[in-house]
């Protein structure tokens, strides 16, 4: 006989547990299905440990300059197994962090492989046991995976995903990543701030593709000032493994032409593909586009009592984009009446060296969308917080429809940026205008400093430069 709760949830990524928290605080009785560990992939292989990793060359890249703060740091090394292990145990801790809320909101936890057999059941099979889960409502948070490409599949040794470069075995000496986006540049100012010689392939005309175009030439000039090479419109059409435990790759140019070179390594990051595979979405009926499954603004299926969110349902893939939509689903179908989802008010980050953050729309799609824009730029050299921290270089974007004073867009990349994002995020979801933000009072000194003199240059009323 089949367990019945009012809510089952199959994956436990940052989407699935944190509906699982909201179901238990509104009085539901909830189990929750997974087949590896709890927090999913962004707990455990993604978002926190690579943030550990990145947190490890961010130390050593001040080691390494330590004369630049007057400090001196002889004899600068790294060990590698212990880099990783750091990174481990962070994830690790927030694993058993993530248990310990279900104990705490008496969320049964159901270890195995689940599969919907009917639109109020999943089974799950865990070795040679079956366990039958019934329920008046389900969540399909089953989340995504890397994306490979057909000539170079990963091996773990050579060729390596996002899961290998968290746990390499040894430090490349000349890495290739292929892809540009989030993943990509994050690895790569990884592995070259612990020493690597890096090279970045892009297929399109620009690294870090999503962001202002502004922000993408800013990043690409450092990642170069760094000693990174930098290859936008090229692509990789083929990978040869040597003998000699080298790789070469073959290198589409601009211009049609190719050209080889060797490698010790190569990172695939091209994007992630949604599990949406053999978890009976077929048997339901339940409508897929390209693989993800389709939903509306309450996160809701084509089949009642059935929801999806996260990864599994489209772009952006952001943890925090699935955790939201969690809180959504579940609000909806306890009755309430929670706000869609908004995806122009939902944060970007990439935790490279410089840091990128952005909300809303480019420069570009405003004015494709048809607005009439007014646009405030203000550099971290004109800020006292950063010219202090030593991080000077980057800048603050806002993006203004000009009829309205409407906040439409912001971008930035310089030093925390990724904190500072939360600033407008918050002003886009509370619906202020320029005049809002300009009789803000922001601290001095701080970083945040650069955002309001962003919002004075749209208006023409900036103050330090």
């Amino acid at each position: 006989m089949a367990d019945t709760y009012d809510l089952a949830i199959l994956g436990s990524g940052p989407g699935g547990y944190v509906a699982a928290i909201r179901a238990a605080q509104l009085g539901m009785k909830v189990a929750i299905i997974e087949r590896e560990r709890l927090g999913g992939i962004c707990l455990n292989w993604g978002c926190i440990p690579t943030k550990a990793l990145l947190r490890t060359s961010e130390v050593y890249h001040y080691m390494t300059h330590a004369s630049a703060y007057g400090l001196s740091a002889e004899k600068t090394g790294f060990d590698l197994a212990k880099i990783v292990d750091r990174s481990r145990k962070v994830a690790g801790q927030l694993n058993a962090g993530v248990k310990g809320l279900m104990k705490k909101n008496e969320v049964t936890v159901v270890e195995g492989v689940g599969t919907l057999t009917a639109k109020d059941k999943i089974q799950v099979k865990n070795g040679d046991q079956t366990t039958d889960v019934q329920a008046k409502n389900i969540i399909l948070a089953t989340g995504a995976r890397a994306r490979e490409l057909p000539f170079a599949k990963a091996d773990g040794d050579r060729i390596w995903t996002y899961r290998h470069a968290m746990t390499p075995s040894e430090m490349p000496t000349n890495l290739l990543v292929i892809g540009s986006g989030a993943i990509g540049c994050e690895f790569a100012s990884f592995y070259s701030d612990m020493g690597a010689k890096v090279t970045i392939v892009e297929m399109l005309d620009r690294i870090l593709p999503v962001e202002d175009e502004e922000v993408s030439a800013f990043v690409q000039k450092q990642f170069e000032k760094q000693g990174m090479k930098v290859l936008p419109k090229h692509g990789v059409e083929k990978i040869d493994i040597k003998p000699g435990r080298s790789v070469t790759a073959t290198i589409k140019l601009p211009d049609g032409k190719t050209e080889t070179q060797e490698y010790s390594h190569v990172i695939v990051a091209v994007g992630i593909v949604p599990n949406t595979e053999n978890i009976g979405l077929e048997a339901l009926g339940i409508k897929t586009d390209r693989g993800h499954v389709v939903t509306d603004g309450a996160c809701r299926t084509n089949v009642p009592g059935i929801y999806a969110i996260g990864d599994i349902t489209g772009a952006p893939w952001l943890a925090h984009k699935a955790s939201h939509e969690g809180i959504i689903a579940v609000e909806h179908m306890s009755g309430g009446h929670p706000h869609e989802m908004d995806k122009l008010k939902i944060p970007g980050c990439t935790y490279s060296r410089p840091q990128v953050a952005s909300v809303g729309l480019t420069e570009a799609k405003a004015k494709e969308a048809g607005y009439e824009v007014k646009v405030g730029k203000f550099p971290f050299i004109g800020n006292g917080k950063a010219i202090a921290l030593g991080e000077a270089e980057g800048f603050v974007k806002t993006v203004f429809d000009a009829k309205t004073g409407e906040l439409l867009g912001a971008h930035m990349a310089g030093p925390e940026v990724t904190e500072l994002i939360e600033g407008y995020t918050v002003a886009k979801q509370l619906e202020t205008t320029e005049a809002d933000l300009m009789e803000t009072i922001f601290p001095h000194p701080t970083l945040s400093e650069a955002m309001h003199e962003s919002v004075l240059a749209a208006y023409g009323r900036v103050i330090h430069i």
